[in-house]
């Protein structure tokens, strides 16, 4: 047979390098911002008198209590920040999941640090659309040449 040339068409979908670049940047402000909110939940399960609230807030909890949940929330990040730069196909999913819990705790943190708050938030929507569009697969090659490989040659058989 003689070497037969075919067109393959790449049915790969294309990824945005901004969301590609963005992903990567998802993965490392996940890990630094869940480091930050475990620092800032040892302050607060350390030593409550740190952070001053407004009186007669709805959601007043117990700033020990915040403490550790930004703790469980920041620890979450972090793990998860390291996979999604690894790649894990997972990752994605769960990043945009704890991203989410991390912007909905932070909405009821604007009292305690408001400027804070409003940054996590506003970071933690970036994460979650940087994970959501990025797709792990190469940029799409207009066509490809696809060979077939020749068949070998007989040989003859002998008796």
């Amino acid at each position: 047979m003689a070497n037969m040339q075919t067109t393959v068409p790449n049915t790969q979908p294309e990824v945005s390098p901004w969301a590609q670049g963005a992903a990567v940047f998802a993965g490392v402000i996940m890990m630094v911002g869940g480091a930050f909110q475990a620092i800032q939940a040892f302050a607060a399960i350390v030593n409550d008198q740190y952070l001053v609230v407004l009186p007669n807030y709805v959601f007043a909890l117990d700033v020990t209590v915040w403490g550790w949940i930004h703790l469980f929330i920041g620890l979450g990040l972090v793990a998860v920040g390291v996979f999604v730069l690894r790649g894990e196909n997972w990752a994605r999913v769960a990043g945009i999941v704890v991203a989410a819990a991390s912007a909905v705790l932070n909405f009821f943190w604007l009292p305690y640090s408001p400027w804070w708050a409003l940054l996590i938030i506003g970071i933690d929507v970036l994460v979650i659309w940087a994970l959501a569009s990025y797709l792990r697969h190469p940029a799409p090659q207009p066509m490809r040449q696809a060979q077939s490989r020749p068949a070998p040659p007989e040989s003859p058989v002998t008796r």
